[in-house]
């Protein structure tokens, strides 16, 4: 299997009131033709879009539905993730059909996991967040990766930049925030992504040089690179600058280090770190747009629900709001050699 993903903003669509559900049905429609989904796979797209926004309405008042074209190892689909800052629910209960706690049918999250390919819900008092990805049906196998990326309010250019290259078992993973926010800042993290997509699977030394020339004549970023073999069970990881990175495992979670500078700009060295051991954990890089003092186990259970939860209730708990920020959460046991 081989993938070659060029990292694109989340699309975020506030959900408010009533009269929003028709845009972002027409926006799923775009995102269903962009990904090739068959008219069956977009009218299943179309119903699960307004059923989250409809429950969001219902049982939060308000809320965010994220949408982006996400990859399986067989096809391509689309990602809806509903969040909210609502009372939260017991998902077991809900998913039974004539279960509801606003006393309608009962029908919503049993309706919406029988119309996606791909289902998960995660609730809390402090809210909610649940996912659907429809693919075309029978077609594909899910990749178990999550992403939030979106730019600092206001901007429609994100300073962010991810790329991710999967091939024979091996995977690359590739972060870079550009200084500041807004078109250079974007030029400064695409020029990165571009050097990078030439060679995701050099060892760090040379491939921090081919980053550092190509983003010379910019402003330069931050950069983090992670290299995952499944033959081997083994991740390298090189950062230059405040990118966030964490494996979290069966103890307590690893920070993984990088090293000051600015890639394009200045940085002495760059410095590899090997990690033995972690097939079947849990690979998180997030730009500095995220506050780095959270911990998973302050969400029971969130560590083991699907990657693309995690990215989302992280986003929407500790994004700063004053600057880009991306986050992007992948499950080491989804690659396979």
């Amino acid at each position: 299997m081989e993938l070659n993903l060029r990292g694109t903003p989340s699309e975020v669509l506030p959900i408010d009131e009533a009269s929003q559900l028709g845009h972002a049905r027409r926006v799923a429609q775009r995102r269903a033709e962009g990904a090739g989904l068959d008219e069956t796979a977009a009218g299943r797209l179309a119903l699960v879009v307004m059923e989250l926004g409809t429950n969001l309405l219902k049982h939060a008042g308000s809320g965010l539905l994220y949408l982006r074209a996400v990859p399986g190892l067989d096809c391509q689909g689309v990602e809806v993730l509903a969040v909210d800052r609502g009372p939260g629910f017991e998902l077991g209960r809900c998913l039974v059909d004539g279960y509801s706690t606003r006393g309608t049918q009962g029908t919503g999250l049993g309706a919406l996991q029988r119309l996606a390919d791909v289902f998960d819900a995660y609730a809390d008092a402090r809210g909610a967040a649940i996912l659907a990805r429809v693919y075309p049906r029978g077609a594909a196998r899910d990749l178990p990766l999550g992403i939030v990326q979106q730019p600092i309010d206001g901007e429609t250019a994100c300073g962010d930049a991810w790329h991710l290259v999967l091939q024979r078992g091996r995977l690359g993973v590739l972060v870079i925030d550009g200084l500041g926010h807004g078109s250079e800042a974007e030029r400064a993290a695409q020029a990165g992504a571009a050097a990078y997509a030439g060679a995701p699977f050099d060892s760090p030394a040379p491939l921090f040089g081919e980053l550092n020339r190509a983003m010379t004549a910019t402003r330069g970023g931050a950069v983090a690179v992670a290299q995952y073999d499944a033959a081997t069970g083994c991740l390298t990881f090189a950062g230059i600058g405040n990118i966030g990175a964490t494996l979290l495992g069966p103890g307590k979670p690893r920070g993984l280090a990088s090293l000051p500078g600015i890639v394009g700009n200045q940085f002495r060295k760059v410095q590899s770190f090997a990690y033995e051991d972690v097939a079947g954990q849990l690979l998180i890089l997030f730009s500095d747009g995220l506050q780095s003092r959270w911990n998973l186990d302050d969400y029971p259970g969130l560590r083991h629900r699907h990657p693309a939860l995690i990215a989302a209730v992280l986003h929407r708990d500790f994004r700063r709001g004053r600057d880009d920020v991306t986050v992007l959460a992948i499950a080491l046991e989804g690659i396979r050699d």
